[in-house]
């Protein structure tokens, strides 16, 4: 299944191979098995005093980890110099098989995480995403990449 575009348009002539390059790696990602994809600028401004406040008001529980690394957290610049986008992907866990509402509306059967099932996830997510930042080395070989599944303070 593709994945949907939701790129803007390229606004000029300049901005046309970025955008073939956007769309190859999305193409790229759905053959690799990711449901979806986003490509996003890093600027998160907007969004570092809520986070901060929120942090504050103790909404992260004990989750402590939310709290560590500061502000390189909502800024990917300052863990990784350089960084100009972030693309995020998505996988589905639901296999074909189980149903899980029925599962769980039955007391004598017992319902196991989508995530859990299988392979771990990091390890299946990690060489998808390490086969896509070759692909697009192929294409861009002086743009430098690091792949992250749920190891590093990222957003």
């Amino acid at each position: 299944m593709p994945i949907p575009d939701d790129t803007p348009a390229a606004a000029s002539e300049q901005d046309a191979p970025l955008a073939a390059l956007a769309a190859d790696i999305r193409r790229w990602a759905a053959e690799l098995g990711f449901a979806r994809l986003g490509i996003s600028h890093i600027d998160l401004s907007p969004h570092d005093r809520y986070y901060q406040r929120w942090l504050a008001a103790g909404r992260h529980g004990e989750m402590q980890y939310m709290e560590r690394h500061g502000s390189r957290r909502w800024r990917p610049e300052e863990l990784i110099p350089g960084t100009i986008r972030v693309i995020s992907v998505a996988m589905d866990y639901r296999a074909g098989g189980a149903d899980p509402i029925r599962i769980l509306d039955n007391p004598a059967q017992a319902y196991i995480a989508r995530y859990a099932l299988g392979r771990d996830y990091h390890k299946l997510m990690r060489s998808r995403l390490a086969e896509l930042a070759a692909r697009i080395r192929v294409r861009r070989p002086d743009a430098a990449q690091r792949v992250f599944v749920d190891s590093a303070p990222v957003l």
